[in-house]
């Protein structure tokens, strides 16, 4: 096991638990993974593995079939999935950020439908905030939810963006406008569940996932719009249940799930820094390999200092979750600096391979294009820096 990233205080379950998940990686995920992104095949054998694992119930309590497990201990073992491919460490994201929110928020009736089925993998979730105008501004979404009368029926209509999950997914917790007459905007928004079919096209009645989106990187797994015309839906679907909760509903569910993204840049990043360290001490110019050049070693030093900071400040993130605290600003700063690092250390390793880098061939080249979706998935960084100055100022405010 690399000297990097080792984590303290973890009790003989969750070594053992993160131990079968890395040798997962190294067998059924690293050798594949390249040709999977290139063709941009969605990992199908890799998914069945990991619903076998157990994997999509890791923190899904044990009353619903789950593993009960920790944020962290499912952080790290995101961390490792991610640096077999980050793929599929979105694959699992995205579901994980649904299951928590039923969790936390759901309705009594909600829980025992879902999450027993969410914990093997039957049910997979996606999430949608974004729509297509407004980017990070979740003020600003369009799609509306307009409820029938006094009835508890409900009609759809708007469009959706990003995805992840979008085709393979068959349930979809959705933020939407409705109209519940309070005050402020955030008070006039509903997450609802909405079951569809996995695929293309016309998913449920009313709902359309048009197609995947062409990426640069993050491959294999599918992101998607998605478009409701006319969508008929009830109360029940509700999250919790009661409308104009759905906004703070959501900013729970990604507080997690930036704990995630922060832990798959520890992962992208240390892979990287594992190619670069290896082809180091095989690649010789002048004499001697290139590992002995002092630009060279510098650049290692430096990657390694910022795998092994960003793992630290990913742990902490968690274990402040776990405790049942709030997270907001130790979250927004782990996604901050782990994705930023991941960027940094990625590029070091690519230009420590020199021209191979840029070459198909190479594993480098796969993380070089994968690396820049860290910077804006789960919020930007620069909405990251909002976020931890803003919680900065409730901290250090002024007295008198």
């Amino acid at each position: 096991m690399s000297r990097l990233q080792q984590t303290e205080g973890l009790t003989e379950e969750q070594h053992e638990l993160i131990k079968l998940v890395r040798e997962f990686v190294d067998e059924q995920i690293i050798p594949v993974a390249t040709e999977l992104e290139h063709k941009d095949e969605y990992p199908t054998q890799i998914v069945e593995g990991m619903k076998e694992m157990g994997i999509f119930g890791l923190m899904i309590p044990e009353e619903y079939g789950g593993l009960g497990e920790s944020l962290l201990t499912y952080a790290l073992c995101v961390e490792e999935i991610a640096r077999g491919w980050m793929s599929v460490s979105g694959i699992i994201n995205t579901h994980f950020i649904v299951a928590y929110m039923i969790l936390q928020h759901g309705t009594d009736e909600q829980k025992q439908h879902y999450l027993p089925k969410m914990a093997t993998g039957e049910i997979r979730g996606a999430f949608s905030m974004s729509e297509p105008g407004c980017g990070s501004d979740v003020s600003a979404i369009k799609t509306k939810a307009v409820r029938d009368g006094d009835s508890d029926n409900w009609t759809i209509n708007g469009q959706k963006m990003w995805l992840t999950n979008g085709g393979s997914a068959n349930l979809v917790a959705v933020l939407v406008k409705t109209d519940t007459g309070a005050d402020s905007v955030y008070k006039n928004m509903t997450t609802f569940l909405i079951d569809k079919t996995e695929g293309f096209g016309e998913t449920a009645q009313g709902v359309t996932v048009p197609g995947k989106i062409d990426k640069m990187g993050y491959k294999g797994v599918d992101t998607t719009e998605l478009v409701f015309e006319g969508h008929r839906t009830t109360s029940a679907q509700i999250l919790g249940g009661e409308p104009g909760k759905g906004f703070y509903q959501m900013m729970d569910g990604v507080e997690v799930g930036r704990v995630n993204v922060a832990a798959r840049g520890c992962g992208v990043a240390r892979r990287a820094f594992e190619l670069g360290v290896s082809y180091a001490q095989q690649r010789e110019t002048f004499g001697k390999k290139i590992a002995e050049h002092q630009a060279v070693l510098f650049r290692l030093a430096d990657m390694a200092v910022k795998v092994e900071a960003a793992h630290e400040m990913m742990v902490k993130a968690a274990r402040k979750k776990d405790s049942g605290e709030r997270n907001d600003l130790e979250a927004g700063m782990a996604k901050y600096l782990a994705s930023e690092y991941c960027s940094q250390v990625v590029e070091d390793s690519f230009r420590i391979h020199g021209g191979y880098g840029y070459s198909k061939e190479y594993e480098i080249e796969r993380l070089y294009r994968e690396a820049p979706m860290l910077l804006i998935g789960e919020g930007t960084a620069d909405i990251q820096r909002m976020i931890i100055g803003r919680r900065l100022l409730e901290d250090y405010k002024l007295r008198g």
